[in-house]
């Protein structure tokens, strides 16, 4: 991308008004030219297998917004030498469809092919992605589709299964140092930024941004006076909500506060409500861990309570001592794993009565059945605990509850191995 004296380089990089914006000059015309997604343009890779062979396949794109999709596929269209029809699903709707299909045939009675890319493809409802298949079955159309959102929520399964699903990466540092580079070969100047600032701008910008003309090389603080920091990718009803939320809980769950407190406040940062997040800590509390420290829910839901009296912002650092705790606090998930076995036995042996001697008897019917009868109130005992079987009759002892050595639960574990022998001592005597 070469720029010539009479026009590029006499264009202004930090004009006010530019006769293109820089992201538009700086899109690339060559497939060689895209940055950050070589895992699909390599020539081993997906893209740049189907390139070298000519023979493209439908695919969607996925990926977060501003790292190419439209330009990869406008210039796979141009490399595959196919009519390129671009559509939005926010804009149009089944009747523009059928005159893209109506063309694209036409072109195909001749011997040309069409590349349909629409964007937001997620946007159009199932009956909507329905009308592509026939189109795409039978070669009429190779269908790009884009998206920002997970294809495996928001495409139906037809479409699915007749294209390949391609993920692109958020540009990292090093395909941003390239753009910026570009910036200035195009432009025939240097950004006015020193070293601490220029990587300060690859850090903050996802995209390259116009700043104010200045003669002044910028610091750090400077350019903070002429950029904004990006605003966090984060859409609460959809991937990003859940995505978030996953690293949070495995990053607690993993015993590294660190991660967990940076995952909480990229969760915040973007808007989330705290009090989904503290909700999602008490059942943390509960599942995670457990007895391995029982005290954990009354942390949480201590949180809980101090976020709505306090509000934002202040409120928030409880919820980030709740998450600190959590993340530091031994684990187990022994209750966890010991109730949904209950539970797959209580739904075999639904119909069994508790064991007489358990019941109460209210009246003397219920006591001539024996309701109560030779029940030993345990705090009475010698040792605080009678070794009754509170199983039902025709059921077989069973242990669902099997405490770790972790925390508290260590404790419990001797604790249930002292009543097993008194049991057995007792059920022996």
């Amino acid at each position: 991308m070469e720029p010539t004296e009479a026009t590029e380089a006499t264009l202004p990089l930090f004009g006010e008004e530019p006769v293109r914006p820089l992201a538009d000059r700086l899109r690339p015309t060559r497939l060689d030219e895209v940055v950050g997604q070589d895992h699909l343009l390599a020539p081993d890779a997906p893209l740049g297998r189907m390139v070298d062979r000519q023979r493209l396949s439908s695919a969607v794109l996925w990926g977060p917004p501003g790292v190419g999709k439209t330009t990869i596929a406008r210039l796979l269209a141009d490399a595959g030498d196919l009519a390129f029809e671009p559509v939005s699903a926010t804009f149009s709707g089944v009747a523009e469809l059928r005159k893209v299909f109506a063309a694209a045939r036409s072109r195909r009675g001749i011997g040309q092919g069409t590349l349909l890319f629409v964007d937001e493809i997620h946007r159009f409802n199932r009956a909507q992605q329905d009308s592509f298949l026939p189109y795409v079955e039978d070669g009429t159309v190779t269908l790009i589709g884009a998206t920002t959102e997970n294809p495996s929520f928001e495409l139906n399964g037809a479409l699915l299964s007749r294209t390949q699903v391609l993920v692109l990466k958020r540009l990292d540092e090093t395909a941003l140092s390239t753009l910026l580079d570009r910036a200035e070969q195009l432009t025939g100047r240097r950004l006015p930024l020193d070293d601490d600032a220029r990587r300060a701008l690859i850090a903050m910008a996802e995209q390259l941004q116009a700043l104010p003309d200045t003669e002044t090389t910028l610091d750090t603080a400077g350019l903070a006076h002429h950029i904004q920091q990006r605003a966090p990718l984060y859409d609460k009803a959809q991937e990003g909500h859940y995505n978030l939320i996953s690293a949070l809980h495995k990053s607690m769950r993993g015993s590294d506060p660190d991660a967990a407190l940076y995952w909480l406040a990229r969760m915040l940062d973007g808007g989330e409500d705290p009090l989904f997040v503290a909700r999602r800590l008490v059942r943390f509390a509960s599942e995670d861990i457990g007895m391995a420290d029982p005290h954990a829910v009354q942390q949480t839901l201590a949180a809980w309570d101090v976020y709505e009296r306090l509000g934002s912002p202040e409120g928030e650092l409880a919820i980030a001592q709740a998450v600190v705790y959590l993340a530091t606090a031994p684990k187990s998930i022994a209750v966890y794993r010991g109730f949904n076995a209950a539970h797959r036995s209580a739904r075999h042996t639904g119909s069994l009565m508790p064991p007489a001697h358990i019941l109460n008897a209210p009246t003397r019917l219920m006591k001539d059945l024996g309701y109560g009868k030779d029940y030993q109130y345990d705090p009475d005992t010698a040792d605080g605990f009678s070794g009754d079987d509170y199983f039902p009759d025709d059921m077989d002892r069973e242990t669902y509850y099997q405490p770790t050595r972790n925390g508290y639960e260590a404790q419990i574990s001797e604790r249930l191995r002292h009543w097993a022998t008194l049991r057995a001592r007792r059920q022996r005597g």
